[in-house]
């Protein structure tokens, strides 16, 4: 599938970085650099983002401020709990343990999530959760559960950096022909592969259904199915809804949309197809728009 492969998203990332930036990336170490400066310009100016690493914060970060003042993320920044420094300290090595997980999974994953993340804030909300927004790229809120396990916060972290990549593949290749104001309408809404029996302005219906893949195949690849039989029925049912409003998608959209249609009919589902798509040739490019 485009939307996770890894050379579709470094020649994306190049496109969407030159736009903003107005400058060619001529190597691949170039793109870290590139889109953080790109996305620099995109966040509040007291806020950048780290050139070389992912920062972690706690309820003490500006983000959690940033967050409480312009009404973003309430069900996780609100009810945020004071941390204390073992506290910090585990959760560190948690965030640092999923992060060699997702490498273990499949190094593309790790990829997307080290080009894309620049800041993760762990909170103790009760939400059992995570969060990101167009509006502050790069940075995953995650309050995690009380059960959760490095699995858990792994698969949060590769959920939020998708997000992150369909803003990018979104911002150089529009998937809709409407505004996401008009997408909101009730027409347009569509089912949700992750709230299941809800309907979704179709922006969101879409991002829910890509994102559900790298869990369901996550989870698959450590020998666990509770998400797989979660989302298998629902992301059939949400493709088959979204494909009612074909009209709605441009091209662009429509090639992603086909690709998971086509992938979720298969019974068994082929993971061994995913991990192969991250990193295969045959996703890693697009025709430039004219």
């Amino acid at each position: 599938m485009h939307m996770l492969n890894i050379g579709h998203l470094v020649e994306t990332l190049a496109r969407f970085t030159y736009a903003i930036n107005g400058e060619h990336v001529e190597t691949y170490a170039e793109l870290r650099p590139a889109y953080i400066k790109a996305v620099n310009t995109l966040r509040p100016a007291y806020l950048p983002a780290a050139l070389d690493r992912i920062t972690i914060g706690y309820e003490d970060s500006e983000w959690v401020d940033h967050c409480k003042q312009n009404d973003i993320f309430p069900h996780i920044v609100g009810p945020a709990s004071p941390s204390d420094g073992p506290t910090r300290e585990e959760w560190d090595r948690e965030v640092l343990a999923a992060l060699g997980l997702i490498e273990e999974i499949h190094p593309g994953l790790r990829q997307l999530v080290d080009q894309l993340v620049t800041d993760i804030v762990v909170l103790n909300s009760g939400a059992d959760g995570g969060g990101s927004a167009n509006q502050m790229p790069g940075v995953v809120m995650m309050s995690p559960g009380s059960t959760w396990q490095t699995l858990d916060c792994a698969m949060c972290i590769v959920h939020e950096a998708l997000h992150t990549g369909l803003f990018v593949l979104d911002s150089v290749y529009p998937m809709f022909v409407l505004p996401p104001s008009e997408l909101e309408k009730d027409e347009h809404r569509a089912l949700s592969a992750v709230k299941i029996g809800e309907r979704r302005p179709l922006h969101a219906a879409l991002h829910a259904a890509a994102v559900a893949v790298p869990l369901m195949f996550m989870e698959y690849s450590q020998g666990e199915r509770v998400l797989v039989d979660q989302y298998t029925a629902s992301l059939r049912d949400a493709c088959e809804d979204m494909q009612t409003k074909r009209d709605l998608f441009t091209p662009y959209g429509r090639l992603l949309l086909d690709e998971m249609t086509v992938w979720v009919q298969d019974e068994p589902l082929n993971f061994f197809q995913i991990g192969e798509g991250i990193t295969s040739e045959e996703f890693s490019g697009y025709r430039p728009a004219a």
